[in-house]
């Protein structure tokens, strides 16, 4: 083997590597904001009682949607179910913007930041899946 293809090998382990760490750190930040989010609805729903009045969703259902979320993030921080997961998570933040559209809020922060963590949610396990990577070959 060529001292260019040794070079070549170690930069693409070099690259994958870092890829797995970026991907770890922002499925990581997704699974914070989820058990931050899910946490809140079970424990403190009163702290965003004004965003369910807007959105008309009623104070009983914040139990429920926090099990929900917690759930979702569970199965995406674990590897093994984390597609699955990953599913559930844009299914979960699809709703959320459906909601706000739902009460013409298009591009309020909520809705940015829904579709925000739906794209690190893909993107961090795009970078960290290389199951996922093989669907979407992207990054060569």
């Amino acid at each position: 083997m060529s001292e260019t293809m040794k070079l070549h090998q170690v930069l693409k382990a070099v690259t994958l590597h870092r890829a797995l760490w970026a991907g770890r750190i922002m499925s990581a930040f997704v699974v914070i904001a989820l058990v931050a989010d899910g946490t809140i609805q079970l424990f403190a729903p009163t702290q965003i009682a004004s965003m369910l009045q807007e959105t008309e969703f009623a104070m009983d259902l914040t139990k429920v949607v926090g099990s929900i979320i917690l759930a979702c993030a569970i199965l995406y921080a674990i590897p093994v179910t984390a597609v699955l997961g990953a599913i559930l998570v844009t299914g979960f933040l699809g709703g959320a913007i459906c909601a706000h559209v739902r009460i013409g809020e298009l591009g309020s922060p909520p809705e940015i930041i829904s579709l925000l963590l739906g794209a690190m949610t893909w993107g961090g396990l795009y970078l960290r899946d290389p199951r996922i990577r093989a669907i979407l070959p992207l990054i060569h």
